[in-house]
């Protein structure tokens, strides 16, 4: 597979962020085409996924599994089959936006909290006065309320939905409901994005990216949403992946 590297067995794509813009670009204007379940995988789930059988399932079913993270550059890399960048949930979703506000593209939010899902709504709509809002629900929501959820999004038919539960729960939840959302053009999961474009989360500043330390920054000052594990014990995992892909034999 030229365009993708397997890390601990997961098929990464190669692609970058404008040729990965660009293959779901044509995906959602293909008026046949169906559902596309994107994941963005950083090390925490690709070593998650080699205990958790039903994670690789998802993950191995999935139609593109995009590189979140510099530790899977990193490790393609050292396997000598290298990744040309990372493509984050985050920089995805601004990237689809854009287009999406060239095309007049619809898009359904689903997950974070009320408040933040509303001023990030309220974001993209200034800024991409184009993008259609098809709907939006928190994700705070019990069992006995799903099925009113999915009728919403069904009836809205958005060309994508956006799902900001935490990884991997949302892309559980978005595969055991691909059935129900196969009239939607692209799925996928975007972490804390909303949180980060509402303004709840400040954005790492340029010199962490550009030295590839935002997981640094979101683990010393990012909020962590109530339920979830600590940050402190979820890069935990980052040791483990490093032995696994860089030093072990």
């Amino acid at each position: 597979m030229k365009d993708k590297v397997s890390i601990l067995g997961v098929p990464f794509s190669k692609l970058t962020l404008e040729q990965t813009t660009a293959l779901l670009t044509e995906h959602v204007q293909d008026g046949q085409a169906g559902l596309f379940h994107l994941i963005t995988a950083n090390p925490e789930i690709t070593l998650a996924s080699q205990s958790d059988e039903r994670l690789r399932e998802i993950i191995c079913s999935a139609d593109l599994i995009v590189p979140d993270g510099i530790g899977i550059v990193l490790a393609a890399r050292r396997q000598g089959n290298p990744i040309p960048e990372r493509v984050t949930g985050y920089d995805l979703l601004l990237s689809l936006l854009a287009k999406g506000n060239e095309q007049g593209w619809s898009f359904y939010f689903l997950g974070t909290d009320e408040l933040t899902s509303g001023q990030a709504v309220e974001k993209i709509t200034q800024r991409y006065p184009q993008v259609k809002i098809a709907g939006r629900h928190h994700g705070f929501f019990t069992l006995a309320e799903e099925p009113g959820i999915i009728a919403d999004i069904q009836q809205a038919k958005p060309d994508i939905l956006i799902v900001a539960m935490g990884a991997p729960y949302s892309d559980k939840w978005l595969h055991r409901h691909k059935e129900e959302l196969a009239d939607i053009k692209v799925v996928f999961g975007v972490g804390g994005s909303l949180d980060v474009i509402s303004g709840k989360v400040k954005p790492a500043p340029e010199i962490w990216k550009k030295l590839n330390l935002e997981w640094a920054h979101r683990l010393l000052f990012a909020p962590v949403a109530k339920g979830q594990k600590s940050r402190w014990r979820r890069q935990s995992a980052l040791p483990k992946f490093v032995y696994h892909t860089m030093i072990r034999k």
